[in-house]
């Protein structure tokens, strides 16, 4: 693992650290889909994010959405369990929920917005293992694309 120095050997601060790697990790999808190499891009990034990406990478790329979804309070439980194990999350997610819970706080669960563009999109219920299970999600995204009408 490499650490970042920053810019110039500047540290960056955590808003435009996040901003560095979202822009980052949609270039590198998109370097990666112009080589003509498939690849499953994983984020919970909010629909407002999304959509500006998605829609310019539909003119490479066959794109699949699928949203995986429980209680949001199983969400949030399933988020700080991760975070509390890695010691590392939080230096670069910020995840304020985290830092709550190691105060002792619980924070408001919040909404998320998930992409909702025209497209074909799979939700997936992720409350106790996969519904529809691993089989049907994987035979989902494989589906050619259908002829226009």
């Amino acid at each position: 693992m490499c650490f970042s120095l920053g810019v110039g050997g500047k540290p960056l601060i955590l808003a435009e650290l996040g901003w560095g790697i979202y822009e980052t990790f949609f270039q590198t999808v998109e370097l990666v889909l112009t080589k003509g190499i498939t690849l499953v891009a994983e984020a919970a990034f909010q629909h407002k994010l999304w959509a500006p990406k998605l829609e310019s990478l539909q003119a490479i790329s066959r794109v699949r959405i699928v949203i995986c979804s429980t209680d949001p309070n199983l969400a949030r439980s399933r988020f700080i369990e991760r975070g509390l194990a890695d010691t590392n999350r939080e230096r670069f997610h910020g995840d304020k929920a985290v830092h709550a819970a190691k105060e002792g706080v619980a924070l408001p669960v919040g909404s998320y917005d998930p992409p909702h563009l025209p497209v074909p999109t799979l939700h997936v219920d992720t409350t106790n293992g996969y519904q529809p299970d691993m089989a049907s999600i994987l035979t989902f995204v494989q589906q050619p694309e259908t002829p226009s009408s």
